[in-house]
């Protein structure tokens, strides 16, 4: 059987995408699949896709070599979509024509729309000859009414329609008392997750989703306020980019709470970051489903979820793997999170239990179901015999002079056969030696585990050999290190390497993993499938000197790279707070002491030319902790006139020692310049440059 779903774009990271790509990847076990995409927008899929699930594009429109990305029709409006959804989704009269085409031509058995613009396009162009499934991934009152006129019309044109949930299904069923259309429950399939799970021991919530208004992280914000209050220990992490965003940031700066909550950015895959924290955070006014609820819990995270229509519910067991908090309510969330947050064993029971229940979803068990409603419907329409052969016609009868010729040959032609001499063999010359060997195509997921080692293991399927290492390679160097690559025990496994922090010196910068092939010198970049950085999330540095600190990740091209920093000592910036009149940075030295006398200072080195020199004292708290203070008012008083200035921050812990940088670097966080951002307080802000070290910058003066 052949099935066949519609995408409106394979190649983004969106809840719909997921689910789809992993119910299409447990069913190409058993039958033939192809995904659809009517837009094409980049060279591959960013989320991982069953090899034997087919891809099809309707309309390329990458933005450099795609070749409909000027065509005229793209700027004509849809004649079969409404302008709302239209919009939400780039649909034109190019894809009316595409999508149309495609529906006539398919010889798929089932074709499954996964959003209400191609629910339409399957009631308006599908044919009877195949079972037609349109998918709803929202619920049914929260469309635009445009959309869901539109959509209500089409649905009696189906043979099957879907929800994500069983509330959302009876709605369905009471709205459509009269129609054939079946309509049923399948929610979204999530795998099982293939990262360490949680151990519920670090002091991170961790929340994702689209930075939308239905997802509420405002209230989420808002209720931090209040766990910051009691617990400011515990940190608050937001994945996800969207339309909300400004209004997030202007929200935490408001509240002062730069640092407890960040706000990270969209990742993909999403269960690494999931696996760092203890606790996971859904807020929204409404869930159709709740795909990062079941995420979270697959990685050993309970979850506290605002009990919102339709899906938190049907996912959470209240009190038993989760919690679910009344909607719209921010001192329930804050309870909730602190509930949690203060109980170590209830969190680390809520955890495991979730792990267990996740396995509900199991693409498998979801793609099993759909097949169930295949069958209900009748299976497929179309046969799968092949055609009877036609008869054969009745030979002609042969002439006698031409029987005799045949019959004369087949005597003649063995005779010459047995005469003439066999061909000598080419001799191999110049190739003789050659052994073709497979290409290499390293893939590899790596963790760090509590000593700070990165351990990597090199899927066996993309390489081969018997001498083959793993290089790690400093970007604009071109110098490798070396590192044993060992085959496994067992003949199965991953081919596996272990960077070591305290043995290994690797110079600041990032650094590119290789598989390397000592028989042919074949060399080959390794790709990323999972870079787990939980073990960083409460990592200590190496005591003595050089500071060394290491960040895997996966590069937006998709390999697998590591970040490094060594230095001879450094001041790690782990707390900054601005007040009216200035920011206090504590922190902790590392590679070095403060001594008795030292009488240690902190030094802002302007760049360019014309401002001063700044200088601040330092308070030692211990021997190894520090806190200083930089009013602005020294900052004016430093600069060239009324221009724009930067200074940059080093440590001093003596009037003849040398000055150390003072950065923020401990953690799991490869890029400090996205994440750990500050206000501009009175024209001063503090920010972590693209290195991850501190600088200030002092904005012009406003001209009289």
């Amino acid at each position: 059987m052949k099935i066949s779903f519609l995408l409106q774009n394979a190649y983004g990271i969106g809840g719909t995408i997921r689910s789809t790509f992993n119910v299409a990847s447990a069913l190409a076990a058993r039958h033939d699949v192809e995904i659809v995409s009517t837009i094409r927008s980049g060279e591959k899929p960013r989320l991982p896709l069953h090899r034997k699930v087919k891809l099809v594009n309707l309309i390329d429109q990458r933005a450099e070599k795609g070749a409909d990305r000027d065509h005229p029709l793209l700027t004509q409006d849809s004649q079969y979509v409404p302008p709302v959804e239209a919009k939400g989704a780039h649909f034109s009269a190019l894809t009316d024509q595409r999508v149309a085409e495609h529906l006539a031509q398919t010889d798929a058995d089932v074709v499954v729309a996964t959003r209400p613009g191609l629910v339409m396009y399957l009631a308006e162009f599908g044919q009877d000859r195949y079972l037609r499934i349109g998918q709803e991934h929202r619920i049914y009152g929260t469309h635009e009414p445009t959309i869901r006129a539109y959509q209500d019309a089409s649905i009696p044109h189906l043979d099957a329609h879907t929800t994500v949930s069983e509330a959302d299904a009876n709605t369905h069923r009471e709205r459509f008392p009269d129609v054939k259309t079946t309509i049923v429950c399948l929610p979204n399939g999530c795998p099982p997750s293939e990262v360490e799970p949680s151990d519920g021991s670090a002091k991170l919530v961790v929340a994702a989703g689209r930075l939308i208004p239905v997802k509420r992280y405002d209230l989420l914000v808002r209720a931090w306020e209040t766990v910051a209050a009691t617990r400011p220990d515990w940190k608050l992490r937001i994945y996800g980019r969207g339309p909300e965003l400004a209004k997030l940031r202007t929200q935490i700066d408001t509240l002062g709470l730069n640092e407890a909550v960040t706000l990270m950015g969209a990742h993909s895959p999403i269960e690494t970051e999931w696996a760092k924290g203890s606790i996971a955070a859904v807020t929204s006014r409404e869930e159709s489903f709740g795909m990062t609820i079941v995420e979270a819990m697959g990685c050993g995270v309970p979850v506290v979820a605002t009990d919102c229509p339709h899906g938190p519910g049907e996912i959470i067991t209240d009190g038993e793997d989760g919690l679910l908090v009344p909607v719209g309510d921010s001192d329930a969330i804050a309870k909730g999170l602190l509930k949690l947050i203060e109980d170590d064993e209830l969190r680390r029971t809520m955890g495991a239990a979730a792990r267990v229940s996740a396995q509900r979803y199991a693409p498998e068990r979801i793609a099993d179901a759909y097949l169930e409603l295949i069958d209900s419907l009748g299976g497929p329409r179309t046969t799968t015999e092949e055609p009877a052969p036609a008869a054969a016609p009745a030979p002609r009868p042969v002439p006698l002079a031409k029987r005799l010729r045949r019959t004369v040959g087949r005597i003649v032609r063995p005779l010459r056969r047995r005469v003439a001499k066999p061909a000598e063999p080419p001799v191999k010359k110049v190739i003789k030696d050659i052994v073709v060997r497979k290409p290499l195509r390293p893939v590899a997921s790596c963790r760090v585990d509590a000593h700070g080692d990165v351990l990597v293991s090199v899927e066996r399927k993309g390489i081969s050999g018997d001498k083959l290492s793993l290089t790690v390679t400093r970007r604009k160097e071109g110098k490798p290190v070396e590192v044993p690559l060992h085959a496994p025990a067992d003949g199965k496994g991953p081919y596996t390497a272990v960077l070591k922090r305290a043995e290994l010196r690797l110079g600041e910068g990032r650094w590119d993993l290789h598989v390397v092939r000592a028989e042919d010198k074949a060399r080959r970049r390794v790709v990323s499938h999972l870079a787990e950085g939980r073990g960083l999330v409460d990592l200590e540095p190496l005591p003595g000197a050089p500071f060394t600190w290491w960040v895997p990740y996966p590069t937006v091209d998709g390999y697998l790279a590591l970040r490094a920093w060594q230095r001879d000592a450094h001041a790690e910036a782990r707390s900054l707070r601005a007040a009216g009149d200035a920011f206090t940075v504590e922190g902790t030295l590392h590679g070095a002491e403060f001594t008795a006398d030292g009488d240690p200072v902190v030094l802002g080195t302007p760049r360019g030319e014309g401002a001063s020199e700044v200088t601040v004292d330092v308070e030692v708290v211990d021997a190894t902790t520090f806190r200083f203070t930089v009013p602005y008012e020294r900052l004016r008083a430093a600069r060239a006139g009324d221009e724009a200035t930067t200074w940059d921050l080093a440590l001093r812990t003596a009037a003849d020692a040398k000055p150390i940088r003072v950065a923020r670097l401990v953690g799991d966080i490869v890029d400090r310049n996205k994440t750990d951002l500050y206000p501009s307080v009175a024209d001063v802000r503090p920010y972590f440059t693209v290195n991850s070290d501190l600088a200030v910058n002092l904005a012009a003066a406003p001209s009289s």
